[in-house]
């Protein structure tokens, strides 16, 4: 696709945006912090920092960092922990110190997070007290030398750990040293799931994030009002559509963050939701749908909420409106991955209504649908989406195989990825390459039949995977988990997506399940249905 079809849908969104308006990602936090000293900057398990105490506290963090760990510019520091006010923190003392933030899932396993640890090459690391013992037992395979505990009261601790409470008040009587950090300096490793082997680590650097969040403001305008948002964060900050949406593009411009450090505890999430009264909600299909189903939710206040912004993975229509009806807003929907900073494309303010796409691409981004072959895809027609933008990562960290893959040779990085674009620029993610399934010659993508089954009565959530067939190659599977009482049998539900699907796409295996897998940010993940 040569031309940019979006352009013509942007209206008031401007085609480019600078992304080295802002020097580096410590500059943009200092403005914020500056600029909204007094107002609550997070809020977390009862107690509130303003922005003025996390400027004070993440210059101390810095200042120990610096001084006592001697933590130098381009230093990978893991980061452990769950969403709780000590990350915003260390993610500030760790960019003032021009060190690289390694983003660490607080619930990996040990052998997760030796390869993580090993192929980062960090040698501190903040971790929350429940993830202690993991780190204790990677230790001794990995260069982790200090390690900060965060919350570890009751928790088995680290020879040699030093209480994160105690290093901030040492660093608050140390001196820091100004680093010079430019756009072009590395702020994170962000590691993708690994679903096809071992997790790779996205080198983004100050400049992708700057741009990111540029990019996000000037497609969202609407619901970046300085001083005014309220955000309730329950998607996990080391995930980075929580890291750049929800945390640095709304604490760029004074919003109050609530966080929630386990949204699995619902009845403590529907708590922070009433207290809260957000302007802005964020989150993935699963996330929303559970919201909606949950016996206590009609006790929340939504009248102040202005944008709820789903991605992940797919938004499907019957959540949309399950949410539409409860709170009288739409889920508008965006994609990204973590090699893109992420936000490649969002649904813009001039769409008022669910659309089942992911919006147009983001200012000064480019987006190819490709072929197989490596040609672009003709009108309307599906192929591989890939990105090229100032957002888009250095690269893999360390894998000059892996990067030689990823991105074609102008440039584009391949998401692996299957989409269309439609006449007037809006992108729609069909699904996956890898999780495509083949019938008989026929492709059939999970996500529409997921999106189909999910709109049948009875039907709380579902997940399609493709099984061996001996007599059609592959044949659809799907795993429902039901809602609460409902009567549902498979006869009913195969009878209802024979009327709406077309005879290959319907289902010819359906298991009822009390629960599917999903990764920490709430994502299905369908390989383990697969294996």
């Amino acid at each position: 696709m040569k031309q940019k079809p979006w352009l013509a849908s942007y209206g008031a969104i401007p085609h480019e945006i600078n992304p080295d308006a802002c020097p580096s990602l410590v500059a943009l936090f200092d403005e914020g912090m500056r600029e909204h000293a007094a107002r609550p900057a997070f809020t977390c398990l009862g107690q509130t920092l303003t922005y003025r105490d996390v400027d004070q506290q993440s210059r101390a963090l810095a200042a120990y960092l610096q001084s006592d760990l001697g933590v130098g510019k381009g230093d990978r520091v893991a980061v452990m922990l769950p969403n709780l006010m000590a990350f915003p923190i260390a993610l500030i003392a760790i960019a003032r110190i021009g060190a690289i933030q390694v983003n660490v899932n607080p619930l990996y396993t040990a052998r997760e997070l030796e390869h993580q640890l090993s192929d980062a090459g960090a040698q501190t690391i903040i971790v929350f007290g429940g993830g202690a013992a993991t780190v204790a037992e990677v230790m001794p395979r990995t260069a982790i030398r200090q390690v900060i505990l965060v919350g570890a009261a009751g928790q088995p601790g680290i020879e040699g750990a030093v209480e994160f409470e105690a290093a901030l008040a040492q660093g608050a009587n140390l001196p820091l040293e100004p680093v010079a950090v430019t756009g072009d300096d590395l702020i994170f490793l962000q590691y993708t799931g690994g679903t096809t082997g071992l997790s790779k680590g996205a080198a983004l650097s100050h400049r992708n994030l700057i741009a990111n969040v540029m990019q996000f403001k000037a497609i969202s305008p609407d619901n970046l009002v300085p001083g005014g948002e309220v955000v309730v964060t329950a998607i996990p900050l080391y995930h980075i559509f929580a890291l750049t949406v929800n945390f640095i593009s709304f604490f760029s411009i004074g919003a109050h963050n609530w966080l929630v450090p386990n949204p699995r505890d619902m009845g403590a999430f529907i708590d922070v939701l009433k207290a809260a009264r957000c302007t802005v909600f964020t989150g993935v299909n699963t996330l929303f749908a559970s919201l909606t189903l949950h016996p206590r939710i009609g006790e929340v206040d939504f009248s102040m909420l202005r944008l709820a912004a789903g991605g992940g993975s797919a938004i499907v229509p019957a959540t949309s409106e399950r949410w539409m009806a409860l709170t009288g807003v739409f889920i508008r929907e965006g994609y990204g991955l973590s090699e893109t900073s992420p936000v490649v494309s969002f649904n813009p303010p001039t769409i008022n209504a669910f659309n089942g796409t992911t919006g147009l691409p983001v200012p000064s981004t480019d987006v190819r649908l490709l072929r197989d072959d490596g040609t672009d895809a003709a009108d309307g027609e599906a192929g591989e989406v890939c990105v090229k933008g100032p957002q888009v990562m250095r690269g893999y960290w360390n894998k000059p195989e892996a990067n030689a893959a990823a991105f074609t040779s102008d440039g584009y990085f391949r998401t692996g990825d299957v989409g269309v674009i439609d006449a007037a620029g809006y992108l729609k993610i069909v699904d996956r390459k890898k999780d495509m399934i083949i019938v008989s010659g026929f492709n059939v993508f999970p996500n529409e039949i997921e999106a189909i089954v999910s709109g049948c009565d009875g039907v709380a959530e579902c997940a399609c995977v493709g099984v061996v067939d001996g007599k059609t190659g592959e044949a659809v599977k799907i795993y429902v988990v039901k809602t609460a009482n409902a009567a549902l049998d498979a006869d009913t539900l195969a009878a209802y997506c024979r009327e709406r699907l077309t005879a290959y796409k319907v289902p010819k295996l359906i298991e009822f399940v009390d629960s599917l897998p999903k990764s920490a940010v709430g994502k299905v993940l369908r390989r383990e249905l697969r294996n």
